[in-house]
C-alpha cells in the first residue's frame, strides 16, 4: 500500500519536526507556558509516538502491499489520533476524563490495535 507508506513518512517527519519542539522545551520553556501547556513532557510523548506510528505504517504498508483498504484506513486513523492524544494533555492533564477524550482514545487504539491484528492474519 503505497498510500499507507507515504503517511508513515508523513508522520515520521512531523515526529521529527516535533523535534524542535522539545529544543524549545529545553530551552525556552516559558514559550510553552505562554501558551498555555502545563504539562511539557507530553511534548516528548507526542515526539516520539508520531515516530513510532511512522515507522510501523511504513513497516505494514511495505510488508503487506495487499492490505485491504478498510483495515488500512483504520490503521492510519489511530496511528495518526493516537499520539494527537497528548496534546490536549499538555494544556488539560484532567482532559482524559471527559467523555469525547475517552471515546475518541477508544476508537483511535481500537483502530491501531485492530488494524495491526488483522494486517498480521493477512500479510505475508
Amino acid at each position: 500500500m503505497d498510500w499507507v507508506v507515504r503517511i508513515g513518512l508523513i508522520e515520521l517527519a512531523l515526529g521529527g519536526l516535533l523535534g524542535w519542539a522539545m529544543v524549545i522545551r529545553g530551552e525556552k520553556p516559558e514559550w510553552l507556558r505562554r501558551i498555555g501547556i502545563v504539562a511539557p513532557q507530553r511534548i516528548r510523548q507526542v515526539h516520539l509516538d508520531y515516530v513510532m506510528m511512522g515507522l510501523i505504517l511504513i513497516g505494514v504498508g511495505l510488508a503487506v502491499p495487499d492490505l485491504p483498504t478498510a483495515v488500512a484506513v483504520a490503521l492510519v486513523f489511530g496511528t495518526f489520533v493516537n499520539p494527537l492524544l497528548f496534546v490536549p494533555l499538555a494544556f488539560d492533564p484532567d482532559v482524559d476524563q471527559r467523555l469525547w477524550y475517552r471515546a475518541l482514545a477508544v476508537v483511535s487504539f481500537i483502530g491501531v490495535s485492530g488494524g495491526l491484528v488483522l494486517a498480521a492474519i493477512v500479510g505475508p
